[in-house]
């Protein structure tokens, strides 16, 4: 239990100005300033905004979003009642300094919510392959035509293989989502176990997998981890979903793989992106690539802003924040 806020604490946004109605339609504004006192219509970009000027003194709480300016030492000493930093967004590792952390400031995150659409995205998908639609729908558009008979074979989730790479925020719900769904479930994490799945190897996983989806961080430890011995390992008419972050996949190795069309590809994600106008995963039939919308985007960005708003009532409350952030956690996230 924290100390509650006696006084009637102050707060302010930061961020990029055209996130702000989105994340933070009528009801919630109405809700937030029930709590604090803030202005929403003073939202910035930078600390030494001159519309701030002398109201640093009294913050409470800070509010973030994406274009956040970092929360370094000369905010930290302009501001020294700062208790909390709630950010509307996923990562807090682009803005939320060492000196934040190391004056103890209270850091949290909306990575949860974030993290529900994409979850979403990647179930869907799962089913979708596991049904051969990714490859129907190809077959379909090319002879206009089709026979029950022609369908049928080798398609449907009953006892589907899927593997789950890295239990993250996003790969625990996408565990979660696949519960009542009658298939078995692999996770490669050497870090974390899930109860209700099979912890594997990677190679393990690949081998035995019917449909890949990549859920772990982008670190030095990831980077390319799904390479050409990787994609070769994965099982003929196996499907590979990338929600994550492009730099898991060595992007020449998967074109050189999908072009054999011994397997498929979801793409969410990709190194780099946007990809080349010119690159072959655009023409190839196999190559399913969405524009980085699995993300929160729409009117899903107010289920961001109403993880803020649960965590600045707790806060105010003295309840700590139940999507609070450690330093040490950072290592391995996102």
């Amino acid at each position: 239990m924290r100390t509650p806020v006696t006084h009637r604490p102050t707060a302010l946004f930061a961020m990029d100005p055209a996130h702000f109605p989105a994340l933070f339609p009528p009801a919630l504004l109405r809700r937030i300033r029930e709590l604090v006192d803030v202005d929403p219509d003073l939202i910035v970009e930078r600390f030494d905004d001159p519309r701030i000027a002398g109201r640093l003194a009294d913050l409470d709480f800070l509010i973030t979003g994406w274009g956040s300016p970092p929360v370094d030492e000369p905010l930290l000493d302009a501001a020294p009642r700062l208790r909390a930093v709630l950010h509307a967004a996923g990562s807090v590792k682009h803005h939320v300094t060492e000196e934040a952390w190391a004056r103890g400031v209270v850091v949290s995150s909306a990575a949860e919510a974030n993290a529900v659409p994409v979850a979403e995205f990647a179930l869907a998908f799962i089913l979708l392959a596991g049904k051969g639609v990714l490859t129907l729908r190809e077959q379909y558009r090319e002879s206009r035509r089709f026979t029950i008979a022609e369908i049928l074979p080798g398609i449907g989730n009953y006892g589907r293989v899927v593997g789950i790479v890295g239990a993250s925020r996003i790969g625990r719900q996408v565990i979660d989502l696949l519960r009542p769904h009658d298939v078995e479930v692999l996770l490669y994490d050497p870090y974390t176990q899930v109860p209700g799945t099979a912890s594997v190897t990677l190679p393990e996983l690949l081998t035995h997998s019917d449909v890949v989806s990549l859920h772990a961080p982008a670190n030095a430890e990831t980077f390319r981890m799904i390479g050409r011995d990787q994609l070769r390992a994965m099982r003929d008419g196996a499907v590979l979903i990338n929600t994550a972050r492009g730099a898991l996949v060595d992007t020449d190795a998967l074109t050189a793989e999908l072009a054999t069309g011994r397997i498929a590809a979801v793409l969410d994600v990709t190194e780099p992106e946007p990809l080349p106008a010119g690159s072959p995963l655009f023409d190839l039939p196999n190559a399913y690539l969405t524009p980085h919308v699995a993300g929160s985007h729409g009117n899903e960005l107010a289920r961001l802003g109403a993880s803020v708003a649960d965590e600045l009532e707790r806060l105010v409350a003295g309840v700590a924040p139940r999507h609070g952030i450690q330093r040490h956690e950072l290592d391995r996230a996102a």
